[in-house]
């Protein structure tokens, strides 16, 4: 049996393939005379637009692409389940590319998204991460913005004007740090992230300014740098532990992080948090699976998920939205955390 295409819908019903398009979508006006001839030859032969007639009719394939560093992190699944329940409700899918921290593989991946004529991309991690990104990583993705719509979550590409929507990570380290303050810690330490990431200076910063407000220092040998997994937190409290004169409370790059060092911490015959607080960022579903509880910094993330969709849907449809959406953190607080032996330290 012949698959009927529009072409042969628009022939039958004398008519273009535009108006055929125009009645399908209901995108334009068509009188009402033709637009009962045409649905008349499509209820006869039952026809039904597949994906590849919608793209080639509204030159969109209804897909969008989101390229994340890890999908193991928590972080990463998390925004993107925010991202998915708004893409459905706006009848797009999605293509999922994990860069494994690569930029070579980002690489790849613009250039196949491009080929695949995806409607628009939602980019997080990896270069957009960077202190200082390579001119040539910026300018990769500055060029493919010009042919289709990028969102960047978290992370920035200098005078790139593109648009982004990310949570404030400065902020959020703020509250940890003051929070630790208030429960009377004065010697505080961060483990994690790698020092060559924005994400971690941004919260070392934050961490450095909020004690000096008290009069008090960030000590050299209480910062610590490794990746953004437990493993790489337990390696870190490993080594702070080896250290004789120690921090009441440390402030972990994210949870993954803060995890590996309260289990070193436990292991080394510690009691969290009568011996050492620990704080760490994200809010993951992990923070709320270990015991004590993980005290930590909620970044929004399934909000941050929605709204990047928002954004690009906008920029999609000819709109203009504006270039930055900045969420406000929030301290969760639980169980890891608590006023130290000795308040005086």
């Amino acid at each position: 049996m012949k698959t009927i295409t529009i072409y042969d819908i628009a022939k039958e019903a004398q008519v273009s393939v535009a108006t055929v398009s125009r009645v399908l979508n209901n995108t334009a006006p068509v009188k009402e005379s033709t637009r009962k001839i045409i649905m008349a030859v499509i209820e006869k032969h039952q026809f039904q637009p597949n994906a590849l007639a919608r793209s080639l009719l509204k030159k969109e394939t209804g897909t969008i692409a989101m390229i994340l560093p890890d999908i193991t992190n928590p972080f990463f699944p998390e925004v993107f389940w925010g991202a998915e329940n708004v893409a459905r409700e706006k009848h797009y899918t999605f293509f999922l590319c994990d860069t494994a921290g690569e930029h070579s593989r980002e690489s790849e991946y613009l250039s196949i998204l491009r080929e695949k004529r995806v409607d628009g991309i939602i980019f997080l991690g990896g270069r957009i991460n960077l202190n200082q990104c390579p001119p040539a990583l910026s300018q990769e993705v500055v060029e493919l913005s010009k042919h289709v719509p990028i969102v960047l979550v978290n992370g920035n590409l200098p005078r790139s004007g593109l648009h982004r929507i990310y949570t404030d990570e400065e902020e959020g380290a703020a509250l940890a740090t003051q929070h630790l303050l208030d429960l009377g810690h004065r010697r505080i330490g961060f483990l994690g992230g790698m020092e060559e990431t924005s994400t971690t200076q941004v919260k070392l910063k934050s961490v450095r300014m909020k004690l000096k407000e008290q009069g008090l220092t960030l000590r050299k040998d209480w910062v610590m740098f490794h990746d953004f997994s437990i493993e790489g937190g337990r390696a870190l409290m490993d080594r702070m532990l080896e250290q004789e004169d120690r921090p009441t409370a440390v402030l972990c790059v994210n949870d993954f992080t803060a995890i590996g060092a309260l289990k070193s911490a436990t292991q080394h015959g510690l009691k969290i948090p009568e011996d050492m607080s620990i704080v760490g960022f994200d809010d993951s579903p992990l923070s709320r699976a270990v015991i004590p509880e993980l005290t930590t910094v909620s970044q929004n993330t399934n909000q941050l998920g929605e709204l990047s969709v928002e954004m690009l849907h906008e920029l999609i449809s000819g709109g203009n939205p504006r270039k930055r959406t900045v969420l406000q953190p929030k301290l969760v607080v639980r169980d890891s955390t608590g006023r130290p032996k000795n308040p005086a330290e």
